[in-house]
């Protein structure tokens, strides 16, 4: 099976040529697209020496479907991941596991959120959406493929945590302290469920920090994994940020 898959849009060929997250072996731009964007993937493109053709709109569509496009198209591989230990040992990094999402389009909305927060990487299952390359990286915005990340089971990253003597954190409602009042301005390894099935029970059972997001009203469904993932992310950025203003 070719493993190869077509990406488009600028702001997803961009990335994918940025980060270096992918082998790209061709990049394709519409004979009728001459702006700053189309410019810019060209030259890096070529800088990376990789091959870019101009060609008519019909070469692109037969390719990828829908007007979406804009007229930018790439060939790329599997997304190149780093070993789980690589991101946790770094120093003071906060790193988020999303387990168990089951929309591509969610989970690059979680990533794209987690991203945009300052988190440092990002862990997920060895069967992800990062596979649905097209979809991912639009509903992203390229940011799943900018995150540092590996691919590992629940397990292999809870013991990787308890190794480097880092606290893993889950998100849940029961039996949970609300998130303002958790320090979380510390090293991190943060596990959010997806919406049907929520945290492993491997990683609730095992987590140091059990933190919810408190809500303004009763309601008593819990926000979709990408709501949830911004939250959390956020109250991250927001803490750290404090504690660095206050220790200068």
């Amino acid at each position: 099976m070719d493993e190869f898959q077509w990406i488009h849009g600028a702001i997803a060929v961009e990335s994918v040529l940025l980060a270096g997250s992918r082998e790209v072996s061709a990049v394709y731009v519409s004979r009728g697209r001459y702006d700053g964007a189309a410019s810019r993937i060209q030259q890096l493109a070529r800088a990376l020496g990789v091959t870019v053709e101009r060609v008519p709109d019909a070469v692109i569509a037969e390719h990828v479907s829908g007007d979406g496009h804009g007229g930018i198209i790439a060939r790329v591989g599997p997304r190149r991941l780093v070993a789980p230990d690589e991101l946790i040992s770094r120093v003071g990094a906060v790193n988020v596991m999303l387990d168990g999402v089951e929309d591509p389009f969610n989970f690059g909305q979680a990533v794209r959120s987690l991203y945009a927060a300052g988190v440092d990487g990002l862990i997920v299952r060895p069967r992800n959406w990062l596979s649905a390359a097209a979809t991912v990286i639009r509903a992203s915005s390229g940011a799943t493929e900018l995150m540092p990340t590996a691919a590992a089971e629940v397990e292999i990253a809870l013991a990787t945590a308890a190794g480097r003597g880092i606290p893993v954190a889950v998100a849940v409602s029961e039996d949970a302290r609300p998130m303002y009042e958790v320090d979380l301005t510390g090293p991190l390894l943060l596990i959010i469920g997806g919406e049907k099935r929520g945290v492993a029970r491997a990683a609730r059972q095992s987590a140091n920090i059990r933190v919810a997001i408190p809500y303004g009203r009763d309601f008593q469904h819990s926000l979709g994994t990408a709501a949830a993932a911004a939250v959390l992310a956020f109250e991250i950025a927001r803490q750290r940020r404090h504690r660095h203003n206050e220790s200068h």
